[in-house]
């Protein structure tokens, strides 16, 4: 009798536990995903039940929308429970994304002072203290994150060489997440998280539909096809304030926007001795860029950190050495606008403005991004 009773109960058992595995089944049934066309750093799956999943690297995050309940096992899965407001974006690039689907109103904090935005916007919305600065992603006001009722922290992969920082946001039961679209080996990869963005803040539609008219231009672009011999070299730099040339690494986004275009990036990794997918910058001597780049077709000032320049008179200020290179004889040398890299958006209209510089088709035409020193 008692080995019949034994028997009942585990029976029982496995009917329970089979009844809550179809139930997490039926709550997380997978029904579609987002269709994605460069980015490969997320992936979001749509639920029957209406919920999310996000997938970033090792990162799942639930998106819970307003009117339906959280799920009960969650585990595993950062929850994030719209409607989502009172963003803290310390992932820089995240800002112009946010803007350009009209909803920057969501995001009321920052980790970049108003001096440091090129974006008019982001600086109006400082000064009329609509978005806050909150100090550097490292070290936040706490109390101003749970005062303002933070719906969400948006941070970089910075916030990895501060783990107690992140535990301490989170501690407060704000959700944390870490974006890694710097890591996008397609540049449009980078403006295609407008539409993780737009799933966030509930313009989906909006996110789409600004996506396809932004990357039309690109798409529809023009690459003559030609032996890589053929191709024109450029290089992107600045001359730092103690007289070192700062360039992009060769896998860098900027080099591969040039690739992109028809343009052929004058530094290879093995030129600067660095990994086949070394990212963002380098600093490297007068002696070495001038072996390098002195043969370059297209020389490419990056405004970014120290101002822009009007003519190639103020290029030569900065290094004398410039005076001897073959673009800057040749009239071939540009400028970046200082919103550049801020303007996340702009990563088509850029690979366009340098299409229309390898192909001979920028002079006489105002360009995005781009302007020509004289």
């Amino acid at each position: 009798m008692k080995q019949a009773i034994t028997l009942a109960a585990a029976v029982g058992l496995l009917f329970v536990a089979g009844c809550e595995r179809k139930k997490e089944t039926a709550e997380f049934d997978i029904t579609g995903s987002m269709e994605l066309r460069y980015a490969e750093q997320f992936s979001v799956d749509y639920c029957r039940n209406g919920c999310s999943v996000v997938n970033i690297g090792d990162d799942k995050y639930l998106v819970v929308p307003e009117d339906v309940s959280v799920p009960d096992d969650t585990a595993g899965m950062t929850v994030i429970k719209q409607p989502v407001d009172n963003i803290y974006a310390a992932a820089t690039s995240s800002m112009d994304l946010f803007d350009s689907i009209g909803r920057l109103d969501k995001v009321t904090m920052t980790s970049t002072n108003s001096d440091s935005w090129s974006l008019p916007h982001i600086r109006e919305a400082i000064d009329e203290d609509k978005l806050l600065y909150i100090g550097k992603y490292s070290s936040p006001d706490y109390e101003t994150l749970v005062s303002e009722k933070c719906g969400l922290a948006l941070e970089s992969t910075m916030i990895y060489h501060t783990p107690k920082v992140k535990e301490k946001i989170e501690s407060f039961g704000i959700p944390v997440m870490v974006e890694r679209s710097s890591y996008e080996t397609h540049p449009l990869g980078r403006m295609e998280w407008i539409k993780l963005y737009g799933l966030l803040t509930g313009e989906p539609e909006k996110a789409e539909e600004l996506f396809a008219d932004k990357t039309k231009a690109f798409e529809e672009m023009s690459v003559p096809e030609l032996p890589e011999s053929e191709h024109k070299t450029a290089a992107f730099f600045y001359v730092t304030s103690n007289g070192y040339f700062n360039i992009r690494k060769p896998a860098d986004y900027v080099s591969r926007m040039i690739e992109l275009a028809g343009g052929k990036y004058i530094f290879t990794a093995a030129d600067l001795n660095v990994d086949d997918n070394a990212l963002s910058t380098m600093n490297i001597q007068t002696e070495t860029f001038y072996e390098l780049a002195h043969d370059a077709d297209v020389l490419i000032y990056n405004s970014t950190i120290d101002g822009e320049i009007e003519s190639i008179d103020q290029l030569i200020g900065k290094s004398s050495i410039l005076a001897d290179f073959k673009a800057v004889k040749e009239g071939n040398v540009w400028c970046t606008g200082q919103n550049m890299f801020q303007q996340t958006t702009g990563a088509a209209d850029m690979i366009c403005d340098l299409n229309r510089i390898f192909t001979g088709n920028a002079d006489g035409t105002e360009l995005t991004y781009l302007h020509k020193l004289h």
